[in-house]
């Protein structure tokens, strides 16, 4: 017999109300689902050890920044093995350019940049990691592509590096173009834009090649300089990084070709869905760069005393406050504790020279370009 339509509408009530409240718990507990990032952390000195890996509010709820403050630290996925870029040093400490601008954040939101906890994630987990709260930032030499952007929840911010992908040979091989490599062994990392380029380019071209995979740079290299692989490929800057610690470490001179195979902006990224933690990340960032274009940096920029209103909004002078959620001091904090863009790049001299590069500003010829603080 068919049940009354009020009996039916009770029933329902009570089974939407028992899925939300499993949805909410499942929120908590990922269940194992999802990978776990390769954790080497260090929190913010002074801040309680966390006892476990609490997400925050999910991002499509926002909240985040609040989330966030009331922990008291931030929380960056990046890497370990790259130097430059992001290293665990033998003094069990994190260094390098992206390290250094998940410590941006941390100094623009609580006036502290060592009020961060880095996460090291592999490559293959990096955007799990991200979207299932691990951490609320990712500076990890991630390119910004298309796919990624529409498929991986993942919202790209600022490009802090324009790059590109290059192959490296021993200088011994005598290799100059990527026709050179036909059949060649080529050591890359896998589940990257990198590994997606090589096989992409060298099919357009006909060239057959044997892709070496690995999962991270600390096994990669050791292989190619073993000889398991003619050339490695990965972003330029990267290649760079590896043929200055492969000549001074006594090993064999290298060569990096000429032609670069891909565009790689690298930059910052969050979650999607979450506007107020998207400006604050941005805007901390940038303000790296803008402060470079208006010649502050480190040393002078609490104590700048001069009338220029663009400036003077910028530190946040004069009641100045562009509603970002922020102190009105935040690029002050940011500038002083971590440097400017410039400070920052020529910190880590693996990543070659700046001046002339197109990671110069804008105003010599390079890209880096921000919106007006006003």
């Amino acid at each position: 017999m068919q049940k009354p339509f009020h009996s039916l509408l009770a029933l329902f009530g009570l089974v939407l109300a028992f899925s939300l409240i499993a949805a909410s718990c499942g929120n908590d507990d990922d269940g194992g689902a999802t990978p776990e990032a390769t954790a080497a952390s260090t929190a913010a000195p002074g801040a309680a050890e966390p006892t476990e890996t609490v997400s925050v509010v999910p991002a499509q709820d926002g909240g985040t920044l609040q989330a966030v403050k009331d922990r008291g630290y931030v929380r960056c996925g990046s890497r370990d093995e790259v130097p430059g870029f992001a290293l665990l040093n033998e003094d069990g400490e994190y260094e390098g350019f992206d390290i250094d601008m998940c410590r941006v954040v941390a100094a623009a939101i609580f006036g502290d940049a060592d009020a961060v906890e880095i996460v090291a994630v592999t490559s293959a987990e990096r955007f799990t990691a991200l979207a299932s709260g691990q951490f609320e930032v990712m500076n990890r030499n991630t390119t910004w592509t298309a796919t990624r952007d529409g498929t991986e929840g993942a919202n790209f911010l600022f490009t802090t590096y324009y790059d590109g992908q290059g192959v490296m040979v021993p200088a011994s091989t005598g290799f100059t173009t990527i026709e050179d490599l036909e059949d060649a062994n080529i050591c890359v990392s896998t589940g990257t834009t990198t590994e997606l380029n090589l096989t992409a380019v060298f099919a357009a071209r006909g060239i057959n090649f044997n892709p070496v995979t690995f999962e991270g740079f600390d096994t990669l290299v050791p292989a190619y300089e073993e000889g398991q692989c003619e050339a490695m490929t990965a972003d330029s800057s990267v290649l760079g990084v590896y043929k200055f610690e492969i000549e001074q470490g006594g090993g064999d001179d290298q060569h990096i070709m000429t032609e670069l195979i891909s565009k790689e902006p690298l930059g910052t990224v969050v979650r999607d869905g979450d506007t107020e933690w998207a400006q604050v990340v941005n805007w901390a960032t940038m303000a790296t760069v803008q402060a470079w274009e208006f010649g502050l940096d480190s040393s002078n920029i609490g104590s700048y005393s001069g009338t220029d209103p663009n400036i003077l909004n910028f530190l946040g002078r004069d009641g100045f406050d562009p509603g970002l959620g922020l102190p009105t001091d935040f690029a002050v904090h940011v500038v002083e504790q971590v440097g400017n863009y410039e400070e920052i790049f020529n910190r880590y001299p693996q990543l070659g020279v700046l001046n002339g590069s197109v990671n110069d500003l804008w105003s010599d010829g390079g890209l880096m370009y921000v919106p007006p603080y006003r």
